[in-house]
């Protein structure tokens, strides 16, 4: 598959282009009552961009949409991947895409609605790819992980391109071996290959929304959302994965809530640990979310609870499109 900027051939990329909707927010602030609302409005389709709910058997602990929910509004790109599949960034670019188009087709409006910065970023911006993969290199990391432990791999990046390490998670095996990979094939940092990308070029029209709350009061609903996981049997949901063969080290199965709870069951942690650090840890991600997209100026920030305000600009600059078109 191409990861050429497709977006930029055909109507749909010129200046009276038909633009996406882009809904984002840190995790547990609102998005799913908010983006179906949307739907109803611009008689949109929801197309997912969170990283973890493209995993099937991955319910409880990625707050998918309700089976109600996703029936009263077509739902994409979720669950599309099985949890020992790779799946990345790329991979997502190539798939969105053409869901994307056919959606335009339809005459509905696309409400791309997450959390994960990065896809978001590829579907407007493009991707950079870099070198081609090597296997005989990822082969020699896959030896150096087995010998001397992901940590190991995880210290030498950090040390090689801190930049990339610090946007890579520890236990990201996949993207630990690739950032490691290219900089072998070309001696050069993967963000300096990112960098020099640039993300510059535009290939998506896209009006883009964030929502936020004050920090206390989205921390109060994190440990409420945790607490609501248990009770719906997410110690449940993780022990099927094991028993389904998703080991503990898969990607997945590694990302949070899924990890603490997978070594609770194996014995490794206590329950009441385990849940202390599914809060702390959602807590921290919430607000590396925050972060990353206070770094793109083009999102419109409002506060969840204005709704109304909400529906009525995104409204307003699809309509202004429309009126474009006509």
């Amino acid at each position: 598959m191409t990861r050429s900027n497709a977006f930029s051939k055909g109507p749909e990329a010129s200046s009276h282009a038909p633009r996406v909707v882009l809904l984002a927010g840190p995790t547990a602030v609102g998005k799913t009552s908010l983006s179906l609302e949307l739907a109803k409005r611009l008689s949109g389709e929801i197309v997912n961009a969170d990283s973890m709910q493209v995993y099937r058997y991955m319910d409880i602990g990625t707050a998918k949409p309700s089976a109600a929910e996703r029936s009263a509004i077509a739902h994409h790109l979720i669950d599309v991947a099985a949890p020992d599949e790779p799946f990345d960034a790329a991979m997502y670019l190539d798939l969105a895409r053409p869901v994307i188009d056919r959606i335009i087709s339809r005459g509905n409006v696309p409400i791309v609605v997450g959390g994960t910065g990065l896809y978001m970023k590829v579907l407007t911006r493009g991707i950079c790819s870099g070198p081609p993969a090597d296997s005989r290199i990822k082969e020699e990391l896959s030896r150096e992980e087995e010998s001397s432990g992901l940590g190991e791999l995880y210290e030498r990046l950090s040390r090689i391109d801190p930049d990339a390490a610090s946007r890579i998670h520890p236990h990201d095996r996949q993207r630990i071996h690739r950032a490691l990979e290219v900089f072998r094939l070309t001696g050069i940092p993967i963000s300096s290959h990112q960098k020099s990308h640039g993300f510059e070029e535009a290939i998506l029209p896209a009006v883009k929304v964030f929502v936020f709350r004050e920090r206390e009061e989205l921390y109060t609903r994190i440990n409420s959302r945790v607490e609501e996981m248990m009770a719906r049997g997410f110690d449940g949901e993780v022990k099927r994965l094991l028993e389904m063969g998703y080991g503990p080290d898969l990607k997945p199965m590694q990302s949070l809530g899924y990890r603490q709870m997978a070594l609770h069951l194996l014995g490794r942690l206590s329950r009441e640990d385990a849940l202390y650090q599914m809060k702390r840890e959602t807590r921290r991600y919430a607000k590396r979310q925050l972060t990353w997209f206070r770094g793109d100026p083009e999102f419109r920030w409002f506060p969840v609870q204005d709704f109304e305000s909400i529906l009525e600009w995104i409204v307003a600059e699809t309509q202004k499109d429309r009126m474009l078109r006509e």
